[in-house]
């Protein structure tokens, strides 16, 4: 008994070590990037913002160590206050700061110190560039995503860009929980990172600079919301999937080449509903019968030839009806709001 008690303990130190090495290599490699910024660290797939009066530094541009955009006006109506986990070079908390314009409106939190000093010296540079702007605006924390250091329910506005996916399951899973724990309800977590589909290799999973690179720790995108949900997010929004990168046979230990896409993601503290959450892929119903409109009596009323953008749940509920008026289009991905729920 004390022999496999003993055996326990050294499997559970070995674990200890494995996770205090994949985050101190993680450290490492952005202690590096903030030092020597790196374009080629991070390849964003979507475009940097073009906002009136907004001049995003050089610098920050070349500190953009994301897959794609966190920053969606939608989200920033009415001065929220915002939580960016992450700092990178500073460009999305100055792009937040756009829509905030008041002191501490945007939190910045990050655990390595050189990135969070390299923005504070960015910062300076884009008050020179944008009259509006202030330093102030944005509070900057020296910090972990799986400890915040932030007051329960007070975030309107959560993000993190080409983050969560360095961190393995257990860590993933309690960096979420931290996010649900300091939004508001009905508060946002609008988050960009890269998935897969086919089964990564393990050699690859557990080579720490891979996954601090963002490249080996990606999931696919069904266990991406799953996590989401499980947490207690009741309402998601795919809003945008777009390729990313490949995993090629040549430079990597792979038996087969592996197709890594990027997703932007919204999951909202709404309440879960009863029979599961409201998880939005892009999926549209159009009615086309010969009436009016058409009710399906549980809150969704379809105006002929009028696409209506639906949630996973509904859109099944609806194909099960079986109405050949009824039409339900695949996924697209891509979701901007209006839908039903």
């Amino acid at each position: 008994m004390v022999a496999l008690q003993e055996q326990a303990a050294a499997v559970e130190v070995q674990q200890l070590r494995d996770m205090n090495t994949y985050l101190e290599t993680t450290k490492d490699v952005y202690k590096e990037a903030a030092l020597t910024p790196d374009v080629g660290l991070c390849c964003t797939t979507s475009p940097i913002w073009q906002l009136p009066g907004l001049d995003i530094p050089r610098i920050m541009q070349s500190m953009n160590y994301g897959c794609g955009s966190t920053v969606h006006p939608r989200d920033l109506v009415n001065e929220p206050n915002i939580l960016y986990v992450g700092v990178g070079g500073g460009m999305e908390l100055l792009q937040f700061a756009y829509f905030t314009r008041k002191p501490k409106g945007v939190i910045g939190v990050d655990i390595v110190e050189e990135m969070l000093e390299a923005s504070r010296k960015n910062f300076k540079v884009a008050e020179q560039l944008n009259p509006w702007f202030k330093s102030d605006f944005v509070d900057l924390r020296h910090g972990d995503a799986m400890n915040l250091p932030v007051k329960d329910d007070s975030i309107d506005v959560a993000a993190q860009n080409c983050l969560f996916n360095i961190f393995r399951a257990e860590d993933l899973k309690t960096a979420l929980q931290e996010m649900f724990r300091v939004l508001k309800p009905h508060g946002r977590l609008v988050m960009s990172d890269p998935t897969c589909e086919q089964e990564i290799p393990e050699n690859l999973r557990n080579d720490d600079r891979l996954r601090a690179l963002c490249l080996s720790g990606a999931i696919p995108l069904q266990d991406y919301v799953k996590m989401l949900t499980d947490v207690g997010f009741g309402t998601i929004e795919i809003r945008a999937k777009r390729p990313y990168r490949i995993l090629d046979n040549k430079n990597y230990q792979t038996a087969e080449n592996i197709y890594v896409e990027s997703v932007e993601v919204c999951a909202i503290k709404d309440p879960m509903p009863e029979d599961g959450p409201c998880v939005f892929t892009g999926k549209s119903a159009i009615y086309f019968g010969q009436e009016e409109y058409f009710d399906d009596k549980k809150g969704h009323v379809l105006i002929p030839n009028q696409p209506l953008a639906v949630c996973d749940k509904t859109a099944g509920a609806l194909g099960s009806m079986g109405r050949p008026d009824v039409f339900i289009s695949d996924s697209t991905y891509h979701y901007d709001g209006g839908g039903c729920c």
